[in-house]
C-alpha cells in the first residue's frame, strides 16, 4: 500500500512541478540502472511518454548490459530517445592532461558531462531535467557534486534505496534490472555496495534510525548493528555534509560606501 501511495505522490510531484515551471516535459538520463528505470516509469505515468525524452549517454567503459537494460526500459515505455556517446569529449579533455587520470576522476568527469548534455537538451526542448537520485545516496554523499545530483527535480529524493525496490516491483520494472547489483557504472566492474562495503538494506536501516528516529550511534549499535559498520556509515554522512549544501558565500556585515 505504501508503494502505491509513494507512486501517486511522486507522479503528482512531477506533474505539478513541470506545470508550475511552464515546461513542456522532462528529459532523463536512462542508464539501465534501477533508479533511472523507476524514475522513467514514474515520468511516463505522470506526463505520458510523449512528454519524456530519454537520453542514453554511454562512455567507452560502460557495461554492455547497462546499455541493453536502458534499451529495454525505452522499448517498454515507448520513449522517444537519443544515444549520445560521451567518449570523444572525455578523451579529448584527458589527452591534454600531463598525468594519467584515475577511474574516479574520469567517472566524475563523465557524470558531469552527462548532466551538461541533459541540460542542453532541456534548454533546446523547453523541458526540465528530471533527476534519478535517492535518499540513501544523498545522505551518504554518494554522488558526484554538480553531476548526477544537478537536476531540476528529484522524485526519488526522499526515498531510501530499499523503498525504491518496492516501487520498481509495483511499477513493473523488468526483473533483471531489479535484481542486478546496483552500480553507477563509473568504471569496469564497479558496484555501489562493494565500494561502500555495506549492503543497501543494512545502510537504509541504520540511516532510518539515525535520521527518522533520531537515534544516536550507541542506540543504533544496541539495536543489533555492527559498531564498525555504524561508525563507517555515520562517518560518511558527516564527512559529506558540504556536498548537500549550496556554495558558501562570504557575508559582509556592512559596506564601506553606500551602493545607492
Amino acid at each position: 500500500m505504501n508503494s502505491r501511495r509513494n507512486i501517486d505522490l511522486a507522479c503528482s510531484f512531477i506533474r505539478d512541478y513541470v506545470s508550475r515551471a511552464g515546461a513542456r516535459g522532462v528529459v532523463i538520463g536512462v542508464s539501465g540502472g534501477l533508479d533511472s528505470a523507476v524514475t522513467a516509469y514514474l515520468a511516463c505515468r505522470a506526463l505520458q511518454p510523449k512528454n519524456v525524452l530519454g537520453l542514453v549517454l554511454p562512455y567507452k567503459t560502460t557495461d554492455p548490459q547497462s546499455l541493453e537494460d536502458a534499451e529495454l526500459v525505452i522499448k517498454n515505455l515507448g520513449l522517444e530517445h537519443k544515444i549520445v556517446d560521451i567518449t570523444p569529449q572525455i578523451e579529448a579533455y584527458y589527452q591534454k592532461c600531463e598525468e594519467k587520470a584515475d577511474y574516479l576522476r574520469i567517472g566524475n568527469k563523465a557524470a558531469r558531462e552527462r548532466m551538461a548534455i541533459l541540460y542542453d537538451y532541456a534548454q533546446k526542448m523547453k523541458y526540465l531535467v528530471l533527476g534519478t537520485s535517492n535518499k540513501t545516496e544523498w545522505v551518504l554523499g554518494y554522488f558526484t557534486l554538480w553531476g548526477d545530483m544537478a537536476a531540476a527535480l528529484e522524485p526519488l529524493g526522499d526515498l531510501y534505496k530499499s523503498q525504491i525496490l518496492e516501487l520498481a516491483w509495483e511499477l513493473g520494472v523488468p526483473e533483471r534490472i531489479i535484481n542486478k547489483s546496483p552500480s553507477a557504472d563509473l568504471w569496469p566492474g564497479q558496484t555501489d555496495e562493494e565500494e561502500i562495503g555495506v549492503p543497501y538494506a543494512e545502510i537504509d536501516k541504520i540511516l532510518y534510525l539515525y535520521i527518522e528516529k533520531e537515534k544516536n550511534p550507541t542506540d543504533i549499535i544496541a539495536a543489533g548493528f555492527n559498531e564498525d559498520t555504524v561508525q563507517r556509515i555515520l562517518a560518511m554522512v558527516r564527512g559529506t555534509e558540504f556536498k548537500r549544501r549550496l556554495p558558501s558565500f562570504l557575508q559582509l556585515q556592512y559596506c564601506q560606501e553606500p551602493l545607492i
